[in-house]
C-alpha cells in the first residue's frame, strides 16, 4: 500500500487487495491517529470486501468524523459496491470516482 501525504490535511491511501487489505486500513489507523486530516482511500486494486473489512472502514470513518474530517473512498470496483449497497453502507460513506475527483471533493467543501 502507499500512502501519501497530498497536502498538510490530507492523505490518499491506495489500498492493495486481500489479504493485505485489513493491514492497510490498520496502517490508515495508525497514520490517521498521528495527526487528524481528511483521508481518500484509493480502491482501485480491490475487488472484494470482506465483513471484517467492512467493520474496519467504519471504524475509520469514525475516528476520522470524531475529530470532524472526511473520509472519501474513490476507485470503487461493482463488486466491492455492491458489498456497500447491501450493507447500507452506500449511504454512509462519500465515494468518488477517481482520486482526483475526490481531492476536488474535499477542497470545494471546505
Amino acid at each position: 500500500m502507499a500512502v501519501e501525504k497530498w497536502s498538510e490535511g490530507v492523505t490518499v491511501a491506495r489500498l492493495t487487495d486481500d489479504p493485505l487489505l485489513t493491514e492497510d486500513l490498520q496502517s490508515v489507523e495508525k497514520t490517521v491517529s498521528h495527526g487528524m486530516m481528511d483521508v481518500v482511500l484509493d480502491f482501485s486494486a480491490v475487488h472484494f470486501v470482506n465483513s471484517s473489512v467492512l467493520a474496519r472502514l467504519l471504524k475509520l470513518r469514525k475516528q476520522i468524523a470524531a475529530e470532524e474530517h472526511r473520509l472519501v473512498l474513490c476507485n470503487v470496483h461493482d463488486q466491492v459496491w455492491g458489498a456497500f449497497m447491501v450493507t447500507g453502507l452506500d449511504k454512509l460513506f462519500l465515494v468518488s470516482d477517481n482520486v482526483t475527483t475526490a481531492l476536488a471533493t474535499l477542497q470545494m467543501a471546505r
